[in-house]
C-alpha cells in the first residue's frame, strides 16, 4: 500500500523554524494523493525519505530549480480487469505525484545525492561547510 496524506506540497525545510505546525498539514490545495515524507536534519545534512512502494528508481524525476526540490513520478497505473469483474474493495494503488520542497540558502545543492531501496526514496542534501556549525573558542582579552 502506498502511504499517503493531503498536504500542502510547497514546504520549505526553513519554515520549521518560523512555524513548528509545516510538517503536520493535512490538507492539499490541489486534492493530490501524495506520498508521506519525512524530513531529518544534522550538523552536516537535511534528509528526505519519501515513503513509495511500488515504483523503481527509473520511475522518479528528481530538479533543482534554484531552490526549489522538486521530487516527481508520473506513473501510469495499468489494470488487468477479467470480464465482469470490478473491485468490491480497493486500497493500494500507484499514482504519479510530484512534491516540492524550498531549501534554505544553507545547501550545496552541487552534492545533493538519492537512492531508492525497500519502497523509500532517500535524498541527502548536504549543508555548505560555511553553514555547518564551528565548535566555541576562548577569545583572549586584550
Amino acid at each position: 500500500m502506498l502511504p499517503t496524506r493531503y498536504v500542502n506540497q510547497d514546504v520549505s525545510l526553513f519554515d520549521r523554524l518560523f512555524n513548528n505546525d509545516m510538517f503536520n498539514r493535512d490538507y492539499s490545495e490541489t486534492n493530490t494523493t501524495l506520498p508521506s515524507v519525512n524530513i531529518k536534519e544534522n550538523e552536516d545534512k537535511f534528509g528526505v525519505e519519501v515513503a513509495v512502494p511500488g515504483f523503481d528508481k527509473k520511475d522518479f524525476k528528481i530538479e533543482l530549480n534554484n531552490n526549489e526540490l522538486t521530487i516527481s513520478s508520473e506513473k501510469k497505473e495499468e489494470h488487468e480487469k477479467e470480464e465482469g469483474e470490478r473491485y468490491t474493495r480497493r486500497e493500494f494503488s500507484y499514482q504519479s505525484f510530484r512534491r516540492s520542497f524550498t531549501l534554505p540558502n544553507t545547501v550545496d545543492g552541487d552534492k545533493i545525492s538519492a537512492q531508492y531501496k525497500n519502497g523509500v526514496l532517500y535524498v541527502d542534501i548536504p549543508k555548505r561547510e560555511e553553514a555547518k556549525p564551528k565548535p566555541a573558542r576562548e577569545i583572549s582579552i586584550k
